[in-house]
């Protein structure tokens, strides 16, 4: 009788059986492996598989999901056990789903395990439109979100991934949408270092297995075939040992828009030889023929086919039984997934300001209005990449069932952005008129997924903004509120900054957010009306529109986010307001620090109101003596918690070694004795966060040796 070949023994590493079975393949045949569409190889068992699938917040595209809130909704929790929770719960659907497929031999796009997700890039520019993607402005923030997520998607297992995530786009890559084909990202060092790198190096340490790279160039080469990214970074200095995929198309770019070479032979070797092992697209059909050429060595082919065997060993894609075998339908849209998205939902809000209008007083509305284009969208919940869920509840749905007892109107207002949209017109007038009657507006505002996203070709801007304004019909329904008597609130639904013009003296209240999921409407309504204190805090830096903002394709970190904006924003990085007060005492930290290592601190949280609530304990951390040019201070450590009124608590942080290091501009890590000053708080230390909430933020000092 044959022996059992090596790929089929359980006892062997992944790796040597991913060999095994490659070693077994024709040329042709690993060739086949390296496009996202991998076709199978009956006589080895091999089946077919596509790798190309999304989970952003939520298993995307194929069918019935818990949709979460978009990505940048779920880092305004600040909550890491809470995104590990969503992760977790992602992979089990995602899993069902997997083994429905396969029972049905159903192995097309979006049915498999290798999600490209979490998004790190970095949130530098507010017009960027997949900014929604993104855990924000700051690299710390992304980086511990994002560490989250993975572990959550790659389970705990000791032998199998329950699914394998993905950073991406690596490395430098936040638009513009229309260019991204042939831009050039051009990053020092320093903000290459300080910025653009941190959270793809923190997922890499955390074991992420895949990682994507970017459309654009980077400093002269193409993300996808960068040997300085790929090779010299990736692989050399950080010890990446997952497979790497290109974004879809991005090789084709190389020669079709990039011009870094001449046909498609060319890009298939470029990406290849610096550690691209797969396209999603379909350039590497063109790899034979590189072979044939000599451009490209059958070694390099094989050698890219079993790194990608070996992810898929590690999903147990091989093995006679996993430990995710019984995972089903019934795993799908449970009540535990609606209860982690319910609570990511309500952590994700973010009240901006509030006059004391809330939380609202069922008992004394007699009449309200819901107005605005965003009121009773499913697609303003939803964010882009996004799954099907069982059952949406939209803003205007969960106000009418929270006020049984109130007369509810509703008024679209005006079109999501078109002026003269002929199906919606000029409602100005039904608004006054339920103005008027109503005891309070709540008036629902913001973008959504068809005019705020991904490359759309048929939109001018291409998916960013062209200024931090709501579209202008929105703005005509501000201005008319403003105007009259009738006190109102603005509830954004958007998945990037904006300046709300009149609305930000007019409005009573202004709560951020976001696309907020399916369960999004029932979090904002139960916000209103007092059901739980708000604790979200902006991951990113709400600019006025007067602001003056770099060109949109300078990369340079010059003026961007908090740590180098100069000017007065019109809500800072870090803020949100809650229905509760909080006072800091006691910080206590390491008075001296050895290079590299980490520092540990305290502070004492006391909930000085009269109802429970979480907050968000931040630490930044300042450098009083640097050599060169460094940020005002950076995020350093930071903690969801809860506390009941009147309870108080310890809180314990580490701050990473590297947190105390300078980034020269010729992007080397350099470790200067000196003095750092941390500040603790609810929010950034800076003069006008404390005069937005009211509440101190304290400091001291540590001695770098």
């Amino acid at each position: 009788m044959e022996e059992k070949p090596k790929y089929l023994d359980e006892r062997l590493s992944f790796e040597e059986r991913a060999e095994d079975l490659v070693s077994r393949m024709t040329l042709e045949e690993c060739a086949a492996q390296l496009l996202h569409g991998a076709k199978g190889v009956k006589r080895l068992g091999v089946k077919d598989y596509n790798w190309w699938n999304e989970a952003l917040h939520g298993v995307a595209r194929a069918g019935m999901a818990t949709v979460f809130p978009q990505a940048i909704g779920m880092a305004a929790s600040f909550d890491e056990p809470l995104m590990r929770k969503v992760g977790d719960v992602i992979s089990t659907e995602g899993r069902a789903k997997y083994n429905v497929s396969q029972r049905y031999g159903d192995y097309g796009i979006y049915k498999g395990l290798t999600f490209w997700s979490p998004n790190v890039n970095i949130f530098r520019d507010p017009r960027w439109g997949r900014g929604q993607e993104t855990y924000g402005e700051d690299p710390y923030l992304t980086g511990r979100m994002g560490v989250s997520f993975v572990k959550g998607i790659q389970g705990d297992d000791t032998r199998y991934l329950k699914a394998a995530a993905c950073a991406k786009h690596f490395a430098v890559h936040s638009g513009p949408e229309k260019l991204r084909h042939e831009f050039d990202a051009r990053v020092s060092g320093q903000d290459m270092e300080e910025t653009y790198l941190p959270a793809f190096h923190a997922l890499v340490d955390a074991g992420v297995e895949g990682v994507m790279g970017a459309y654009n160039r980077v400093n002269g080469e193409p993300a996808c075939g960068s040997k300085t990214l790929l090779k010299e970074i990736l692989t050399e200095r950080w010890g990446f040992r997952g497979y790497v995929t290109s974004d879809c198309w991005a090789v084709a770019d190389f020669h079709q828009h990039h011009k870094v070479t001449s046909v498609p032979e060319e890009s298939v070797k470029l990406a290849l030889e610096n550690g691209c092992v797969l396209n999603c697209g379909c350039t590497y059909e063109r790899v034979l023929s590189a072979v044939e050429q000599g451009l490209l060595s059958e070694e390099t082919v094989r050698h890219a086919a079993v790194v990608l065997m070996t992810t898929r060993m590690k999903l147990g894609m091989f093995d006679a039984h996993t430990p995710f075998d019984g995972l089903g339908m019934q795993d799908v849209d449970t009540d535990y997934s609606r209860s982690i998205n319910e609570r990511m939902a309500r952590e994700s809000l973010v009240l901006l300001k509030n006059n004391g209008i809330l939380p609202l007083a069922e008992d004394k509305l007699r009449c309200i209005s819901v107005i605005g284009p965003n009121a009773d969208s499913v697609t303003a919940l939803e964010g882009n990449y996004h799954g099907t869920a069982n059952q949406y509840h939209t803003v205007l749905e969960a106000i009418c069932t929270s006020l049984p007892e109130c007369r509810v109107l509703y008024s679209k207002g005006c079109h999501l952005y078109a002026p003269d949209d002929p199906d919606c017109g000029d409602r100005m007038g039904e608004v006054k008129a339920m103005a008027e009657l109503s005891d309070l507006v709540i008036l629902v505002t913001g973008l959504d997924e068809t005019i705020e996203g991904e490359e759309m070709p048929g939109q001018e801007m291409g998916g960013d903004k062209r200024d931090l304004l709501l579209p202008e019909p929105q703005r005509r329904l501000v201005d008319t509120l403003c105007q009259g008597n009738t006190p109102f609130i603005i509830v954004n639904l958007s998945g990037s900054a904006v300046d709300f013009a009149g609305g930000n003296e007019g409005a009573s209240a202004i709560v951020q957010a976001w696309y907020p999921g399916a369960m999004g409407g029932k979090a904002i309504a139960d916000l209103l009306f007092g059901e739980f204190s708000p604790s979200g805090r902006l991951p990113v830096t709400f600019y006025k529109n007067e602001n003056t903002l770099p060109d949109f394709c300078d990369y340079s970190m010059k003026e961007r986010t908090y740590k180098y904006f100069t000017g007065e924003p019109l809500f800072p990085f870090g803020y949100g307001l809650s229905y509760t007060r909080f006072a800091y005492s006691g910080l206590k930290a390491d008075e001296k620090v050895e290079a590299g290592q980490e520092a540990r601190a305290s502070v004492t949280v006391e909930n000085t109101g009269s109802m429970d609530s979480d907050t968000v304990v931040q630490f930044y951390l300042r450098d009083v003596e640097a050599s060169v040019h460094t940020p005002k201070y950076r995020l350093c450590a930071f903690r969801h918690i809860s506390l009941k009124a009147g309870e108080r608590a310890e809180v314990s942080v580490e701050i990473p070694g590297e947190m105390f290091a300078i980034i020269t501009e010729a992007g080397e890590r350099v470790y200067e004795p000196g003095e750092f000053i941390l500040c603790a708080g609810g929010s950034q230390p800076d003069a006008y966060s404390l005069s937005l909430t009211g509440e101190n933020t304290i400091s001291a000092r540590i001695v770098l040796e």
